[in-house]
């Protein structure tokens, strides 16, 4: 069992249910996790990933983001919010915020995002449908660091589903969260056991 001193303290930003920190939280509880969720933060008070959070005994923090003067002024505040609560890693999971270039700095190869499809395929939004309609057979999602240009950090991990003929948007984005629970729970591990190597913008795991 590791001691959980000697575990990374992790924070977790979302905006909605938070379901890829519900797998985050559920992955943590093994004894042997290098990780501990000691923090989980939203830009939106009625989030209900914060109940879940409380739930499992997690401390949460809500900051609205409105009315701070704008995006910088307000990416200040949250990063003392994350630093008051030492964290070591911050997790985006659902955090529908722009992040300013002083932020992702801040936490330069300590930040992981999960997009859902095969980056550098379909950044941005909708990326279930976009798929869908540029008739790919293969979709999935990445899990990468986080960086100033949006959905192009270096990879960590990927996942891949077959799309299928019958396949409507809600059902391919079904079998790819199941698929995205999975790989962030190990991007996360091995990032917080110090298993990974980022060296001219790719990723290498750690042999031995």
């Amino acid at each position: 069992m590791l001691e959980a001193s000697k575990k990374k303290r992790v924070a977790v930003l979302i905006s909605g249910r938070g379901s890829n920190m519900e797998a985050l939280i559920e992955a943590s509880k093994h004894p042997d996790c290098p990780y501990q969720i000691t923090l989980v933060f939203s830009n939106i008070a009625e989030a209900k990933g914060l109940e879940t959070a409380k739930k499992a005994g997690i401390e949460t923090a809500i900051l609205d983001h409105r009315g701070h003067g704008g995006r910088a002024a307000y990416d200040r505040k949250v990063l003392d919010i994350l630093k008051a609560a030492n964290a070591d890693i911050v997790v985006l999971a659902g955090y529908m915020r722009i992040i300013t270039p002083e932020f992702v700095a801040a936490w330069e190869g300590r930040m992981l995002n999960i997009h859902p499809a095969l980056l550098p395929s379909f950044t941005g939004l909708d990326t279930h449908q976009r798929a869908l309609d540029a008739g790919v057979k293969l979709h999935g999602c990445t899990v990468h660091f986080v960086t100033a240009e949006l959905d192009a950090g270096p990879i960590i991990a990927q996942a891949s589903v077959p799309v299928l003929d019958e396949d409507t948007e809600e059902t391919l984005a079904h079998r790819v969260l199941k698929q995205e629970h999975r790989i962030y729970a190990e991007a996360l591990k091995d990032l917080a056991a110090g298993n990974l190597i980022l060296k001219d913008k790719r990723v290498f795991h750690r042999k031995g």
